[in-house]
């Protein structure tokens, strides 16, 4: 009977061996280089988050007001610098505001203070900074019925239709008031009065901010800059 011994490997046996392994290992990592990889996902992209543009600055108080060139409906332009020596009231409208509706149409409150003001001495400009197509936005034919019906009595109704002052100034409802005094310091921004309000009984309660800067000055009194929060229609940019 024959017993079966275990082979020994020899040399050649060895080399052998070892050249097959190596020829496979070949084989194996040329399929691995020509298989196509699986698609890898991408990541999602983070949605963009829109960046709203920045309101611009309000004007510094107590030193001098911002220029402006705008032209009026009769074609005359007026500029900061033609009103030294007087104070000067800068006053946004939109004449479809319901606020300023209430300030004009329903019980003539601004056109009042208006004809006060010029009496004493003081100038006063209406600015409409509405773009063209928005509310408030006219043009010269109705703009005149409008303020012929209204009472509108300030000394000018400038036109400034691209909103380069409205944001020089950083106006930002209607109404919206600012008291320059005579030496070109802006003395005040902000509201008319204390109550926001589109009904006739708002204004008869309210405390007017503007008036009693006006008086001041004209009795040549020092009045301290200050602002207030104004409330109104945004103006239509």
């Amino acid at each position: 009977m024959r017993t079966c011994q275990p082979r020994s490997w020899g040399p050649r046996h060895l080399l052998a061996s070892l050249l097959l392994l190596g020829s496979l290992a070949t084989i194996s990592a040329g399929a691995a280089e020509t298989a196509p990889l699986a698609a890898i996902p991408a990541a999602p992209e983070a949605p963009a988050s829109p960046i709203a543009p920045e309101a611009p600055a309000s004007p510094t108080l107590g030193v001098a007001a911002p220029n402006f060139s705008l032209v009026d409906l009769d074609g005359k332009r007026h500029s900061l610098t033609d009103f030294r020596g007087r104070t000067l009231v800068l006053e946004w409208i939109n004449l479809d505001c319901p606020f300023v509706k209430n300030h004009y149409d329903s019980t003539g409150n601004l056109p009042a203070l208006q004809r006060k003001a010029r009496e004493e001495g003081t100038a006063w400009l209406t600015i409409c900074s509405s773009a063209p197509g928005k509310q408030g936005h006219f043009d010269e034919k109705i703009l005149r019925q409008r303020l012929a019906a209204n009472g509108w009595a300030a000394d000018a109704y400038l036109v400034d239709a691209d909103g380069a002052v409205g944001r020089r100034y950083a106006a930002k409802t209607t109404p919206h008031l600012f008291v320059i005094d005579a030496a070109g310091r802006l003395l005040y921004d902000g509201a008319i009065d204390s109550e926001p309000g589109t009904r006739p009984e708002s204004i008869a309660k309210a405390r007017n901010h503007v008036a009693p800067i006006l008086q001041a000055l004209q009795a040549e009194e020092e009045v301290e800059p200050r602002r207030t929060k104004p409330y109104g229609c945004s103006v239509k940019y």
